[in-house]
């Protein structure tokens, strides 16, 4: 279901016309009716208050001034799986016993 804070997507005759995040969500004195305040993502800023059913808060069509009107909730996509490219297998260390020592002092200049 859409709710407030929720980012939808407005389609106008079936044609995306505009973002708008839901401010606010306050039931109308008719049941099954609510006032939809949406905070369209423009420049400049823009509040509107619609008042409309339930089922067209969840994306059924519905008609204002005999337009076709459509509000569509956006779902963040997931980020892509990040991959990570193979390296060579790490070196295996070797015990202290086993390893050579260098000494910086021996690449010193003399």
């Amino acid at each position: 279901m859409t709710g407030e804070k929720d980012i939808v997507l407005i389609y106008f005759e079936d044609k995306p016309l505009a973002f708008a995040r839901i401010e606010d969500i306050t039931e109308d004195y008719k049941p099954g009716w609510n006032h939809v305040k949406l905070l369209l993502l423009q420049v400049p800023l823009q509040t509107v208050t619609w008042i409309i059913r339930d089922a067209y808060i969840d994306g059924d069509p519905f008609t204002m001034d005999g337009k076709k009107m459509r509000l569509e909730k956006i779902i963040c996509p997931e980020d892509p799986e990040i991959r990570v490219p193979e390296t060579d297998p790490p070196l295996e260390s070797k015990s202290a016993s086993g390893t050579k020592v260098i000494s910086f002092s021996d690449f010193k200049k003399k």
